[in-house]
């Protein structure tokens, strides 16, 4: 069989929490934690487009086309988080998330652009989380939706700690017109292309 290798491929994933957004590391310090590579038979030339961190969870796009990867990456391309946070939001935070806070990114203080937040009603459908949270006692948690086009370096959790309810628990649940749905933890699915 003849292989095509002007052929990109590409992968909806659902990082589970614990997982780093790479397929294996030659650091040392990192050889006892868990790649994207165990998940899923990965062809060479993959990339994650856009990174989750360790403690991040959801959806996460793969690809061997790099310019794919820089469209989704650029700010053109929405990117839809669910974060519980510690306390029950204010409608005045959700109104500074909106508008745009200061955080720091690399040293220096960013203004974030303005974004769509709002407050979920409800606990959000989503797969039961690898590692507890918290139990009650600890005190209410809510969930808030946020939309962003940028992706500045924990950026999300920056800001809710920057309006007073830091982020106990965060799952990217859409990239573009690609949601999650029903994918659980660790799920990889091949598409024939994400757009």
């Amino acid at each position: 069989m003849i292989v095509d290798k002007t052929k990109h491929r590409h992968f909806v994933a659902f990082k589970p929490y614990g997982y780093l957004s790479q397929f294996s590391s030659n650091d040392s310090k990192q050889q006892s934690k868990k790649f994207l590579g165990s998940l899923y038979d990965f062809p060479e030339g993959i990339m994650a487009i856009g990174r989750l961190d360790e403690a991040s969870e959801g959806l996460l796009l793969l690809t061997t086309d790099g310019k794919m990867s820089a469209h989704i990456n650029s700010q053109k391309v929405e990117k839809e988080y669910y974060a519980q946070v510690d306390g029950i939001i204010s409608e005045e935070a959700v109104f500074q998330l909106k508008t745009g806070i200061d955080i720091t990114v690399d040293g220096l203080v960013y203004k974030t652009k303005p974004c769509k937040v709002f407050k979920l009603n409800a606990i959000p459908d989503l797969p039961e989380r690898a590692k507890k949270i918290r139990d009650d006692r600890h005190g209410p948690t809510s969930w808030v939706s946020m939309t962003l086009k940028e992706g500045k370096f924990r950026q999300v959790r920056k800001m809710t700690s920057a309006v007073g309810f830091p982020t106990l628990r965060l799952v990217r649940v859409r990239v573009g017109g690609i949601h999650v749905k029903d994918m659980k933890a660790g799920d990889v699915v091949e598409v024939k292309n994400f757009f």
